[in-house]
């Protein structure tokens, strides 16, 4: 059995299809679960109940952590500290094994210019201080209740089913609808993105080797150095339109969050976007004999 903690995303949606080369045992675990494929075993619980966590993750051998939170600091400072115990409490006492489905935002601000797996762990926002504790809450579980799990972290992803995606709401879909692209501070700066297909190809690879557990993972991602220009032309050549666009820069973002609540969330992320965002995945790639889609073949497909 393998479960999938926070189905129904983009990404669990994918790895619950590629899962089935492990596996015909598939549990799907959210508040309102729904199949991927019609032999899923549908389990709904709310992840922030200790005990319904458990049952959820009992008789797993591999469990995934894939659960998203609503954009909001304060959900986050609430919630995730809460669901991390429950799954890591659940895994140890039923002996799974625990992949987590992680971000960068625990990387100092002064890594993000080219990240690895050993990059430094300094975060100067709230999110990314979150995000630091789940990390520190797995390792120490692995160091002194013999948890086994590890972190597949991917950078911003996007994809044909992204509905949340940077790439795909900003320039891709924009542009779809004759509309302007949209860019956050700075389109001459580069910036990596995960190709959805590929996170749930290696998070699936991951979650059967049992020799990766106990350390982080980056997910496959192109080597490619693009910048925001770069992505806008490469969707507007391939939809033959004008590569036309606008910067969402920190002052738009200061205005609009007044209101929005979700846009006033992103102003203290601006770091990621104003300097140079390189996301380095060849400890993956090399050990698995991995070649990550290029964006020229990504953006083709999610068009």
């Amino acid at each position: 059995m393998q479960t999938i903690l926070g189905s129904g995303g983009a990404i669990a949606n994918h790895l619950a299809k590629e899962l089935r080369k492990y596996s015909s045992d598939i549990r799907l675990v959210s508040r309102n679960p729904k199949k991927v494929d019609e032999a899923d075993e549908l389990f709904p619980a709310d992840l922030l109940n200790k005990d319904l966590v458990n049952q959820a993750v009992a008789g797993s051998e591999v469990m995934y952590l894939t659960a998203g939170l609503p954009y909001d600091i304060k959900i986050w400072e609430r919630d995730w500290p809460v669901i991390m115990q429950n799954v890591i409490d659940a895994c140890v006492q039923n002996n799974a094994r625990l992949l987590f489905f992680d971000n960068i935002y625990a990387y100092s601000p002064d890594e993000v210019s080219n990240m690895t797996e050993n990059s430094g762990k300094q975060p100067a926002t709230r999110k990314g201080k979150v995000r630091l504790d789940l990390l520190n809450m797995i390792f120490a579980a692995i160091k002194d209740k013999g948890l086994k799990a590890l972190v597949a972290r991917s950078t911003d992803f996007y994809g044909k089913d992204v509905k949340t995606g940077f790439l795909n709401i900003g320039v891709i879909d924009k542009l779809k609808n004759g509309s302007k692209a949209m860019w956050q501070s700075d389109a001459d700066k580069i910036h990596s993105f995960t190709y959805v297909p590929d996170a749930a190809k290696a998070v699936a690879i991951l979650g059967n080797t049992r020799d990766a557990f106990n350390q982080v993972w980056h997910l496959p991602t192109s080597s490619q150095k693009w910048t925001g220009k770069d992505f806008i032309n490469q969707v507007a050549q391939q939809l033959n339109v004008k590569p036309k666009y606008y910067i969402l820069n920190k002052t738009m973002i200061s205005l609009l969050g007044i209101f929005s609540p979700t846009v006033k969330e992103l102003k203290e992320m601006q770091y990621q976007n104003d300097q140079n965002y390189f996301f380095d995945s060849s400890k993956f790639d090399n050990h698995f004999s991995f070649t990550p889609t290029s964006y020229e073949v990504g953006i083709k497909e999610s068009l």
